[in-house]
Order: C-alpha cells, then structure tokens, then sequence
C-alpha cells in the first residue's frame, strides 16, 4: 500500500481543508481528459488516497498499520484490529467487535460483549452502524449464539427487531418463515422458562406486542402474560391480559354432540 500522505503531497498532520486542497490540485493535474496517457492510472490512486484521508476512522487504520510501518514497526507484527476496536471503546467499535468476534470462532466472546453492550445502552442496534441486510443476517447469528447460552431475553430481543425489519421491506424473504418459528419458540416457551425472570420476560413480551407480530402470536403472548401477573399477584393486569387474549384468538365452540338414537328393541313397532 502506497503513503497516501506522499501521493497527495501533504504531511501527516495536514489538515482536512490541506487535504482537500492537495486532492484538487492532484485531480486536476491526473485527470483522464487531460493527463498523459502513462499517467491516467495516478489519478484512481490520487482518488483512493484522498478517500481514505478524509474518513476519520480510516484515516486512523490507515496511520497504525502503514505509517508505524514506514517508521520501524518489524513488518512481521500485523496490525490487530481486534484490540484498535477495543481500545476505541464508542459504539460503533464495540458494535463492530461483536461481529468480528462472531465471525471469528470467538462466539463466547461475542455474546458476552453484545449483553454488557446492550445493558449499557438500551437502546443499541445493529442497523444503525450496518447496512439493514447484515444488521439482520449478523443479528440472526448472534441470536441464535445467545439461545445457546441460554440468553433468551436479549435473543428475543434481536429476534424482534430483525422482524420489524423485515416488515418494513422483504430481505430473508423464503427464509422469514424460519425465522418466525425461531423466534415463536424464544417468545412463547424459552421466556417463560426458569431461566429469564418475570420482569424480564414480560418487558420482552410489552415489546413484542408493540411490533405487532400477528393477532395469534399476540393472543398467545398475551395469554403467558396473564399467568405471569397471576403468579405476581396482579390480577387486574392478569385480566385486562386474558381478556385481550381471547379477543385476538376467541375459543371456538364446541358443536353439540348429535343426539343419540334409541335402539328399537325387537317387536316394537
């Protein structure tokens, strides 16, 4: 990899207006309609330098890795991603942690640093620093990591979100019923397991209802909430619940068994 900071004639402090400068002076001087036909292929490099100088983060990856290089660092000591996401310590970096580490054979880890990530910032989601369609492809993953280690609560979490995406515009498409069967199962038997408390459980349910998942599923949840306020002695929520379950999925009734027919005894007219 080239020194971008050469290619654009600038130093290693310039400034973003220096860097800007340099560019369109670069750009003009290499530009396809005007620059000697040996010199057209500068001007992509002039252009890839000027894009990597001007994002902060890549500007920073750009500094640890080529930069220390160029100034002694042994070339057999590789830049370690891992520990720059760490040592950064913002959203974005940790956010990008947990996926490097679930791509890296380092599940536990993975799930670990998305619980404390989501204890700390309750309202922390992927597609905010991914593109939607690997926001839901890296939360399924990490979903399905998390039910494994027994972490329903934040796997129903997930779970939700990646079907309000979904909604919103069709990506998993012939997979989506997969993924509501999954999260069905999280919902209605793992949640109200012993190993997610009753808080737990119905902060996740109050959720799921609000995302609209489907008058049965909705129904059901409901109906796991009424137990669940029961058990807590709130019978007023426990109810208001059952009677909002029956609502969504009203019991069919029964038909009548058909009348039985007297058996003539023989020699009766």
């Amino acid at each position: 990899m080239e020194d971008y900071y050469a290619v654009l004639g600038v130093r290693r402090d310039a400034t973003l207006s220096e860097i800007k400068r340099a560019y369109r002076k670069k750009a003009k001087k290499y530009h396809p309609d005007t620059a000697k036909p040996e010199d057209t292929g500068r001007f992509m490099t002039v252009a890839r330098a000027y894009e990597i100088l001007c994002d902060a983060d890549r500007r920073a990856l750009f500094d640890e890795t080529v930069i220390m290089r160029s100034a002694g660092t042994p070339s057999s000591v590789s830049f370690d991603y891992r520990a720059w996401l760490i040592a950064r310590g913002d959203e974005e970096s940790l956010c990008k942690l947990v996926i490097f580490d679930l791509l890296h054979n380092r599940e536990d880890d993975a799930v670990n640093e998305y619980v404390n990530l989501a204890l700390v910032r309750h309202d922390f989601l992927f597609a905010r620093w991914f593109c939607r369609e690997d926001a839901m492809d890296f939360g399924f993953i990490l979903a399905e990591e998390l039910a494994l280690r027994v972490k329903y609560y934040e796997a129903a979490l997930l779970l939700i979100n990646i079907v309000i995406l979904e909604r919103r515009l069709n990506y998993f498409r012939g997979f989506f019923p997969e993924v509501m069967t999954f999260t069905r199962s999280i919902l209605l038997r793992k949640l109200s397991g012993p190993s997610v408390s009753d808080e737990l459980a119905l902060d996740a349910w109050e959720l799921a209802l609000e995302a609209d998942l489907g008058d049965k599923l909705n129904g059901e949840i409901l109906a796991k909430m009424a137990r669940v306020y029961t058990r807590m002695g709130d019978l007023t929520a426990a109810n208001r619940c059952s009677d909002e379950s029956v609502r969504l999925n009203p019991q069919p009734l029964h038909a009548a068994p058909p009348p039985r027919r007297m058996r003539r005894k023989r020699g009766t007219p």
